[in-house]
């Protein structure tokens, strides 16, 4: 509905102007005839005091009678234009005023004013461009995490639907400046542009630049070959949906053990991201009877890793758990031990899986 209202706004500025320059004009209209009717019954005789009265009672159609007789030509003249220009610019400043307090009124029972004195109190905010089913996504985890963000979208189906579940929105084309820089793209701290079209990302990528370029962007990728025009458009990071779900779905086939362990708990994923900003990850192994470590103590296993990875918990089969084992506490057939590794989880898991025989591992056999 705000959405509407804006449209038909906009194009009626473009008609009629705003509604306090047409205000403004009439007031100056109205102003200019008082002056010139006032100056030519002085002209005729009359004192300043009598012409002035003569004149409001006049404009304002009250009807009293006259103040001096109106018997030469010139007299009547000057009171004929002054009652045809008069009366006009009443009933146009009155229109006007009536015009400046619906616009304000409409606008404030809308919430219009109300949303955008939100937008531009924003700082070091969260611009995210499209609310599509990327968008839907990344607005729940901005909101849970209480990071201050604003959807920008064109379409009012899925404006109404942000601001139904209470988020920020502005409705807009992302691709025009303008817009952006009514998102407050100038005191923004990150943009996320995630709409379904590489083009759209590439081209709001670009005009996000050249607007902040201290600003980090993270653009969304439908097809590989885009990531390197994302990156020379000025993205920081590209992100790639498809590749992304892809290697989901194969660390649920490659590592089993670690999908059922790792979940979906927001506070697992809170722990994977912060360790993998240090260049490190988490995988559970379940311990098979011929594993190479089958029997061994934790820090025996640690120590033919070299430093690759350290082990934080140990699951046993009967239900009994170990956080943050001790040494000297023994790894046993069936075990699912969760690691927190350096390197790749290929390298990592397979000390555990490779049957009783000497490999390699780290820097050195075992």
């Amino acid at each position: 509905m705000a959405g509407e209202y804006d449209s038909i706004d906009v194009a009626a500025r473009r008609v009629l102007g705003s509604p306090l320059q047409n205000l403004v004009r009439a007031a100056i209209f109205v102003l200019a005839v008082f002056v010139l009717a006032t100056a030519g019954f002085v002209a005729s005789g009359w004192s300043f005091g009598d012409a002035a009265y003569m004149v409001i009672l006049t404009i304002f159609s009250v009807g009293y009678g006259e103040v001096h007789p109106i018997d030469t030509a010139w007299l009547r003249t000057l009171d004929i234009a002054t009652i045809v220009l008069g009366c006009t610019g009443m009933i146009v400043l009155t229109g006007a005023l009536v015009q400046v307090f619906a616009h304000y009124q409409i606008r404030n029972i809308l919430g219009i004013d109300r949303m955008q004195s939100q937008i531009d109190r924003l700082t070091n905010h969260a611009i995210v461009c499209g609310y599509g089913r990327i968008g839907k996504q990344l607005a729940i985890e901005l909101q849970r995490a209480r990071t201050p963000f604003i959807i920008v979208d064109r379409n009012p189906a899925k404006i109404a639907e942000a601001e139904a579940a209470g988020h920020l929105t502005l409705k807009a084309d992302a691709t025009d400046e303008a817009s952006l820089k009514s998102a407050g793209i100038e005191r923004a701290r990150v943009l996320a542009t995630v709409l379904p079209d590489d083009a759209l990302n590439v081209f709001i990528t670009l005009s996000a630049r050249n607007l902040n370029p201290r600003m980090e962007i993270i653009a969304r990728g439908e097809y590989p070959t885009t990531e390197g025009k994302l990156i020379h458009a000025g993205a920081d990071k590209v992100v790639l949906p498809t590749h992304i779900g892809a290697e989901r779905i194969a660390e649920m086939i490659v590592y089993p053990t670690t999908s059922r362990f790792l979940g979906e708990a927001p506070q697992v994923r809170d722990l994977k991201r912060g360790l993998h900003e240090f260049g490190l990850e988490i995988e559970a192994v379940t311990v098979p009877e011929k594993s190479a470590l089958a029997g061994a103590t934790v820090g025996e296993a640690e120590r033919r890793a070299c430093g690759a990875f350290f082990l934080v918990q140990i699951d046993r089969p009967n239900g009994q758990s170990y956080v943050h084992p001790a040494e000297d506490t023994r790894i046993e057939a069936g075990d699912t031990v969760v690691l927190v590794l350096r390197g790749t989880r290929m390298t990592a898991g397979s000390i555990f899986t490779e049957p009783r025989q000497p490999f390699k591992m780290g820097r050195g056999y075992v």
